[in-house]
Formats: C-alpha cells, sequence, structure tokens
C-alpha cells in the first residue's frame, strides 16, 4: 500500500487540476493520496470524488503557512484528518486573504517594468484560492520574458531582495498548532530540512504539541532523515513522507509518488485521528 502524503493542486499553488492529479495518483500507482493545498481545503470534497471513481484512497489535508516566532523562519504544518474542518475556515481564510493582497500587489510591482496586465495572470490564479508568485511568472513565460517559472526573471523580481517582492507575516506556529487542535488534526511539521526548523521539531515534539514529522521529502537529505526519524522513535511520533508535488509549479520538480510515506504511516495517522476525536 504506497501513500504519498504531501501534494498542491490548482486550488493553492500547483499547476495541476484535482481531477488529473488523482489520475495520475492511479497510474503511479498510488493506494493513497494526500492534498495538502496551502491554507485551504477547498479542494479535498472535490478529490474524495475522483478517488472513489479510480480506486484512490483521499486523505484529507491541509498545510498551513506559519512561522517560528524565535527566529522568525518560515515554518509549514500539515494537518491531516480533521474532524471539525470548519475550526480551520476563519483562520485560513485570513491567511489566504493576506495572501492574496501582497499577491495583487507583486503583480502591479511587476506592470511597472513588464506590458503586463491582470487579467492576464488572473488565467492561472482564477481556479486559485489566492494569488502566487508562479502564476504571475507562468503570464510573464506566455510574453515570452523567459521559459521557466523559477528562472532568471523570477530570481529578479521575487528572489532574495527581488524587486517585486511583498512579504507576507504569517501567524506564530503555536497559533497554528492551537487551530490544529481545536479541528481535531493530526500535526505534522513539513519538511523540516527545507525550513531549517530541526531545534523546533524537537521542542514541540518535547512538549507533546506535535504527532508526526514529514521525514520523506525531496528537501530532506539523508542527515536530516537520520535525524528526525531519532526524533520520531524518541517522541513516539508518526514519520509520514511525500512528493510535495506542484506539477511544473516548482524549481527541481518531481512526479507523484516520488517521496512516499513508510507503510505504516496512514494507518497511524487514522489511529491518531481516532485519539484525537
Amino acid at each position: 500500500m504506497t501513500a504519498d502524503l504531501h501534494c498542491h493542486s490548482r486550488v493553492s499553488d500547483g499547476s495541476m487540476g484535482i481531477d488529473d492529479i488523482v489520475f495520475y495518483a492511479k497510474r503511479a500507482g498510488l493506494s493513497f493520496l494526500a492534498l495538502t493545498d496551502h491554507d485551504t481545503m477547498a479542494g479535498v470534497t472535490r478529490a474524495g470524488v475522483i478517488g472513489k471513481r479510480y480506486g484512490v484512497q483521499v486523505i484529507p489535508g491541509v498545510e498551513i503557512s506559519c512561522k517560528d516566532p524565535a527566529t522568525g523562519k518560515k515554518v509549514h504544518l500539515l494537518c491531516y484528518l480533521p474532524d471539525k474542518p470548519d475550526r480551520l475556515e476563519g483562520f485560513l481564510k485570513s491567511l489566504l486573504d493576506k495572501r492574496a493582497a501582497a499577491g495583487m500587489q507583486m503583480i502591479k510591482n511587476v506592470m511597472q517594468y513588464y506590458p503586463l496586465t491582470v487579467e492576464h495572470v488572473a488565467k492561472y490564479y482564477s481556479s486559485s484560492q489566492s494569488i502566487y508568485r508562479a502564476h504571475i511568472m507562468h503570464a510573464l513565460i506566455d510574453l515570452g520574458y523567459d521559459n521557466q517559472i523559477y528562472g532568471e526573471v523570477y530570481r529578479a523580481l521575487f528572489g532574495k531582495g527581488g524587486s517585486c517582492f511583498v512579504p507576507v507575516d504569517y501567524p506564530d506556529i503555536e497559533k497554528g498548532l492551537q487551530i490544529v487542535r481545536e479541528a481535531q488534526g493530526v500535526a505534522v511539521i513539513a519538511h523540516p530540512g527545507e525550513t531549517g526548523s530541526l531545534e523546533l521539531c524537537e521542542r514541540l515534539a518535547a512538549e507533546g504539541r506535535i504527532q508526526g514529522l514529514e521525514v520523506y521529502h525531496p528537501h530532506n537529505d539523508e542527515e536530516t532523515r537520520g535525524r528526525l526519524l531519532t526524533l520520531c522513535q524518541r517522541f513516539s511520533l508518526v514519520p509520514t513522507g511525500g512528493t510535495d508535488f506542484h506539477g511544473f509549479y516548482r524549481p527541481h520538480p518531481y512526479p507523484l509518488g516520488s517521496f512516499l510515506a513508510p507503510p505504516d504511516a496512514v494507518s497511524q495517522l487514522y489511529q491518531l485521528k481516532a485519539k484525537n476525536a
């Protein structure tokens, strides 16, 4: 039973629609697929319907954007199987609204340098719950200014010190964890190797604030995976895994099923769901 527990669709910042993602999950031989769009569960119901059609069990989830107040670093929190997803709605909407405002300002900033229009970018963000930099870059590719999303133009506009970048002030991880608890979801820290949050993971694990760690991920190297597995064993956490699929809206894309969760991870998540209820 193969499970990819981290995936994004057009509902957030992925390049593929939900129907196609679930279809290709089946083609890739996946038994389980978690849809974990950024700060929204708007696609989960549709994914579940399509999953039944193709024989893929879709696990409801969401990836919540947070920060570590001690370091200011970005931290992503995966919430799986929330029993009360309505408890998440207001919190997630505020995140989406912040990102959309920042995204619209970035479009306006880019329009000072390129003959771009909001309507053109809207072709790509209209199916999303917010506005992402990849949507802006897709429109610039249409206009011939680059041939890849995360190329030279992206770095100049949105990279470190980029001329058009607008930051978003995300909530502290403690607030994210509180909301996940209220929703009776399973809290897992996403890709700690990417965000440099291993020390935070250890602290939250020791405090009993999280229930899992995403061990198997493209941005966790072998050393990081080893350290995360040690934490999972030490604090009885679920080691999860996933490709973090975004289609081609990714600097280094990987196909669905490239990174999988351990064989018993799904059953452990459901056991925790029952315990949280």
